[in-house]
C-alpha cells in the first residue's frame, strides 16, 4: 500500500503559495487528507484481514428436502413421514446402507434399530468429501467470483479519486504556462509585503491624514481657489473646452506638505524597492494582458465537480452489493464434487462504514466545490477595484487591474486582504515617485547643484540637469538662477517652494512631463517669460502652459499633426495674452486657424516642419501684426500668397523649401515695412527683373540654390547691406554691383567667379567680404578702398599673390583673413606684422 510519505509530493505546495490558496482550497485539502488516510486504512484491513468463509449446499439435502419436510438440529437431520412414522436418521450409516434403504421397503423400527447396532461406532454428521486444502482453494475461488469487485478494490479506488482530487486542486500551480506566472507573481508580492519602503509608505499616509495635515490642505485649496479666480472665469467660456477638465487643479494629486521631513531610507533598501517598482511594472505588463490563469482555475474546479458528481452517482449503485452473505457458484464440481457454495464475507460490516465514510466526504467536498463555483461566476473576478485603498490612502492614483492579475489578487484577499493593500503601494506612480523623491534629495544637495550653475552667453545663471529621476528640492533654493532646463526627466514635481526662484525667467522642459502645486503655479504664471517644451507625445504637453499669461515665448517641439491639433489646445494659446513668439517645430500639413487668435499681440511665428508638406496657409491672413515669419523645411514650391497680406512682416525666412520660381517677389512691393528676405536652401534658378521693385530690402539671402546668373535688377536695391549669394554656380558679377553703396555683406564663396569687377571695390562701407572657393587670379589693387573691411576670404581661388594694397585695410586683422599661408607671405612684413600684432593684442 501507499504510504503518506509516498504521495506527501502530490500536496507539495510551497508555503508561500499559501496565499493564493482560499479557504475552500485549503478546507478541500484536508478532506483529501482525510480521504487518504481512509483509503490508507482500508487497504490495511483489506490486506491484513479480508476474507470469505464457504461451506457447500450438499446435494442429499437438497433431494430431501424436494421429498420429505425436514427439521434440522446442529449438523443432525431428522424426517418424518406424511403418516407419522417414527423418524429415520440415515446420516450415520454407511453410503452402501444408506443406498439400499432409498431403494428397498420401508422397515420396521425394529429392523432399523438392529442395522444400527450391527454397524456403531460411525461418525456422526453429514459427510462433505472436502478436506482443508480444498476449503483453502474454494474461498479463493469464491473471493474472486462471488464478491462484487467494488467491495475488493474500494481502498484503491479511494486512493486514485483522492490523488485525482489533489492533482486537480494544485494543477494551476504546475502547469508550465500559469506555474511561472504564479511563482513570480507570489516573489514579488512577498518582497512587496516585507519591505521596508511599503511600511515607510503607509506610514506617511497616516501622518498625511492626521487632523493637521487636513487643516493644511483645507487652507491650501481655499488659497488656490483664491488665486484662480481670473483664470477660472476664462477656463469656463465655451471657446476653450480644453481647460474645463485641465489638470491644473490637481483634485487628485496630493503632495508631501511643506516642512514635512522625509526619512532617508537605507541605500540597499531603497535600491531594492526601485527594482520592486519595476518587477511590478513588468510583471503588470505581461499578466494583465490574458485570464489564462482564471480560466484555467475554473476548468480545475469544474472538473473536480463533475468528478464528485461521477463518484456519487457510481458509488450509490454499489452499496446495496456490499453484504455479509453471498452464494457462489465457481464451476468447479469437477474438483470438489459440488457446483454451490454458501459464503460470508467478514470485512462486509466495516466496508460498509467506511463506504458511508467516504460517500459522506464526497458529499462534503462537492458541496465546497460548489461554493468555490459559485464564488468564481458570482463575482467579477477578471477586475480589480483598489477603490478602497484609494479611500483610506493618499495614493490616489492606483490604478485599478483587470484579467489574470486581478484574478491573483482576488485570490490573495481571500487570505489577508492587507497584502494587496501593500501591494497597492507598488502599484502607486505616487509611492515611486516619492520614493524617487527621497533618494533624489539625498544625492543632489545644495552644494552638488550649486557646482552645476553655469552662465551662459547672454551672462544668464543657467542649470541643466539630465536624465535624473526627478527634481531634487535642492533646485529651488538657488534663488539666482535665471534658466533652469531639465532634460530626459520622466516626473518633474514643481512645488511650492519655486517662488522662491525670484530671478526665475526661462524654462526647459525636454521630454519632462511636469506637474504643478497650486502656489507653483500661480508663482510661474506671473513670472516666466519664455517656455520650452520638447516631447514624442502630446500628452506630454503640460495643459497649464496656456494659462501662463505673462509668457512672451512658446517653444513646442515634437509631433503635431492635423490630426492632434485639437489634443494640444492650440485654440487656448490666445489666453497667453503677452505671447510675441511661437515657435513650432512639428510635421503640420497645415498652419492651424486657431493661430490667428494670435494674430492681435503675436509678433513672431517659426514654424520648422519635418518635411511633411504645408498645404494650407489661409490662416496666415488674419495674422495681420505679424513681424517676423519662418516657415522651413515645409515643402513649399512657390512663395505663398498668403504672405503678401502681412503688411507688418518685416523678416521672411523660407529655408530648406522647392521653392524653384520666385517671379511672386514683385509682391513684396506692396509689404514696405520688409527688410530680410531669406531664400536659401532651396531650387531657385533665376532672379526675376521684378526683384528692383522691392526697394526697402536691406538683407538678402540667396545662397545654397541654382543660380547661374546675376541680373542688373538686383544690384537696385539701395537699402541692401547684406547679400548672401553663396554656394551657386554664378559664373560673373555685373559691373552694377558698384550702385550698392550700403552694402557692408557680401559673400559669393563657392561659385565660378574668375574675374571681379573693380565696381565691387566702390562699395566702401564693405566689412565682411567672402571670395573663397572661385577660380580667381587676380585680386584688384582696388581692394584697397576697402577701409572698414574686418574680414576677407579667399582661400581656395587661383591667386598668385596679393596686392600690397591690402595694408590699407587697417580694420583686417589676421584672424579673420581667410588665405593659403603661402599667399599671406607675399604681403609686405610691415603689413603683415600689423594684422598679426594687432590681433595678438585682441586675443
Amino acid at each position: 500500500m501507499f504510504t503518506l510519505t509516498e504521495v506527501a509530493s502530490l500536496n507539495d505546495v510551497q508555503p508561500t503559495y499559501r496565499i493564493l490558496k482560499p479557504w475552500w482550497d485549503v478546507f478541500m485539502d484536508y478532506l483529501g487528507l482525510v480521504m487518504l488516510m481512509l483509503a490508507i486504512f482500508a487497504g490495511t484491513m483489506q490486506i491484513t484481514k479480508d476474507q470469505v468463509a464457504c461451506l457447500p449446499f450438499l446435494e442429499e439435502r437438497s433431494k430431501i428436502e424436494s421429498t420429505t419436510p425436514y427439521t434440522t438440529h446442529g449438523s443432525m437431520y431428522t424426517s418424518t413421514s406424511s403418516l407419522g412414522t417414527a423418524p429415520l436418521a440415515t446420516q450415520d450409516l454407511p453410503d452402501s446402507v444408506v443406498h439400499e434403504l432409498h431403494h428397498t421397503e420401508p422397515t420396521t423400527p425394529a429392523r432399523s434399530q438392529s442395522i444400527m447396532t450391527a454397524t456403531e461406532p460411525q461418525p456422526k454428521g453429514r459427510r462433505t468429501n472436502l478436506d482443508y486444502q480444498q476449503y483453502i482453494f474454494v474461498n479463493q475461488m469464491c473471493y474472486h467470483v462471488a464478491l462484487p469487485w467494488y467491495s475488493k478494490y474500494f481502498p484503491y479506488l479511494v486512493l486514485i479519486h483522492t490523488i485525482l482530487l489533489m492533482v486537480s486542486s494544485n494543477f494551476w500551480f504546475k502547469y508550465p504556462k500559469t506555474s511561472s506566472k504564479i511563482e513570480h507573481f507570489v516573489s514579488i508580492l512577498g518582497r512587496c509585503f516585507e519591505s521596508p519602503w511599503t511600511t515607510k509608505a503607509l506610514s506617511e499616509t497616516a501622518c498625511e491624514d492626521s487632523e493637521e495635515s487636513k487643516q493644511r490642505i483645507i487652507a491650501g485649496q481655499t488659497s488656490s481657489k483664491q488665486v484662480s479666480t481670473d483664470s477660472q472665469e476664462e477656463a469656463t467660456s465655451p471657446t476653450s473646452p480644453m481647460l474645463i477638465n485641465t489638470e491644473v487643479t490637481f483634485s487628485t494629486e496630493r503632495m508631501v506638505p511643506e516642512g514635512q521631513s522625509l526619512t532617508i531610507l537605507d541605500k540597499k533598501d531603497g535600491e531594492q524597492a526601485k527594482a520592486l517598482f519595476e518587477k511590478v511594472r513588468t510583471f503588470r505588463a505581461h499578466v494583465e494582458d490574458s485570464d489564462f490563469i482564471y480560466n484555467l482555475y475554473v476548468a480545475q474546479t469544474s472538473v473536480k465537480a463533475l468528478k464528485l458528481i461521477f463518484i456519487l452517482c457510481y458509488t450509490s449503485t454499489f452499496t446495496s452489493e456490499i453484504k455479509f452473505k453471498h452464494v457462489c457458484k465457481p464451476e468447479i464440481e469437477h474438483l470438489t464434487g459440488y457446483d454451490e457454495f454458501f459464503c460470508t464475507h467478514n470485512m462486509a460490516f466495516m466496508l460498509r462504514k467506511l463506504l458511508f465514510t467516504f460517500m459522506a466526504i464526497i458529499s462534503l467536498y462537492g458541496l465546497v466545490c460548489m461554493y468555490a463555483l459559485f464564488w468564481l461566476f458570482r463575482r467579477p473576478l477578471k477586475e480589480y477595484s483598489f477603490e478602497k485603498v484609494r479611500e483610506e490612502s493618499s495614493f490616489s492614483d492606483i490604478p485599478d487591474v483587470k484579467n489574470d492579475f486581478a484574478f491573483l489578487l482576488h485570490m490573495v484577499d481571500q487570505y489577508d486582504q492587507l497584502h494587496s493593500k501593500r501591494f497597492g503601494v507598488f502599484l502607486s506612480e505616487v509611492s515611486e515617485n516619492k520614493l524617487r523623491e527621497i533618494s533624489l534629495n539625498h544625492e543632489w544637495t545644495f552644494e552638488k547643484l550649486r557646482q552645476h550653475v553655469t552662465s551662459n552667453n547672454q551672462d544668464k545663471q543657467e542649470l541643466h540637469l539630465f536624465m535624473l529621476p526627478g527634481l531634487p528640492n535642492a533646485v529651488f533654493d538657488i534663488t539666482e538662477l535665471e534658466i533652469l532646463k531639465l532634460e530626459l526627466i520622466p516626473e518633474v514635481r514643481i512645488s511650492a517652494k519655486i517662488s522662491q526662484m525670484i530671478n526665475l525667467q526661462e524654462l526647459h522642459l525636454y521630454h519632462s512631463p511636469a506637474k504643478v502645486e497650486h502656489t507653483a503655479f500661480t508663482f510661474l504664471r506671473d513670472h516666466l517669460k519664455c517656455l520650452h517644451v520638447k516631447f514624442t507625445d502630446v500628452a506630454e504637453i503640460p495643459p497649464w502652459l496656456y494659462l501662463l499669461r505673462s509668457l512672451r515665448e512658446l517653444y513646442l517641439v515634437g509631433g503635431l499633426s492635423s490630426e492632434h491639433n485639437k489634443m494640444i489646445g492650440l485654440e487656448s494659446l490666445k489666453e497667453l495674452r503677452h505671447l510675441k513668439m511661437l515657435y513650432l517645430k512639428s510635421n503640420l500639413n497645415k498652419i492651424p486657424t486657431n493661430l490667428a487668435e494670435l494674430s492681435p499681440h503675436l509678433v513672431k511665428l517659426v514654424v520648422h516642419n519635418d518635411g511633411t508638406k504645408v498645404v494650407v496657409l489661409n490662416s496666415l491672413k488674419k495674422m495681420a501684426n505679424l513681424v517676423e515669419l519662418e516657415l522651413h523645411n515645409c515643402d513649399l514650391e512657390r512663395i505663398p500668397h498668403a504672405i503678401f497680406s502681412l503688411i507688418n512682416l518685416q523678416e521672411l525666412d523660407l529655408k530648406s523649401n522647392s521653392i524653384r520660381t520666385i517671379e511672386e517677389i514683385i509682391s513684396f512691393q506692396h509689404l514696405k515695412r520688409l527688410t530680410c528676405l531669406k531664400l536659401w536652401h532651396n531650387r531657385i534658378i533665376a532672379i526675376p527683373q521684378s526683384i528692383s521693385h522691392v526697394k526697402n530690402i536691406e538683407i538678402l539671402h540667396l545662397s545654397y540654390n541654382k543660380l547661374e546668373t546675376l541680373p542688373a535688377a538686383l544690384f537696385y536695391l539701395p537699402k541692401l547691406r547684406h547679400l548672401d549669394l553663396s554656394h551657386n554656380s554664378i559664373s560673373l558679377i555685373p559691373n552694377e554691383v558698384g550702385l550698392l553703396q550700403s552694402l557692408q555683406y557680401f559673400d559669393i564663396t563657392d561659385n565660378k567667379v574668375e574675374i571681379l569687377p573693380k565696381q565691387l571695390f566702390r562699395c566702401t562701407k564693405l566689412r565682411v567680404l567672402c571670395l573663397g572657393n572661385n577660380g580667381i587670379t587676380v585680386l584688384p589693387e582696388a581692394v584697397g578702398q576697402l577701409t572698414q573691411l574686418t574680414q576677407l576670404e579667399l582661400k581656395g581661388n587661383c591667386l598668385g599673390h596679393l596686392p600690397f594694397q591690402l595694408s590699407q585695410c587697417q580694420h583686417l586683422k589676421r584672424n579673420l583673413f581667410v588665405v593659403e599661408e603661402h599667399l599671406f607671405d607675399t604681403l609686405p612684413l610691415e603689413t603683415r606684422e600689423s594684422m598679426s600684432t594687432d590681433n595678438n593684442v585682441t586675443i
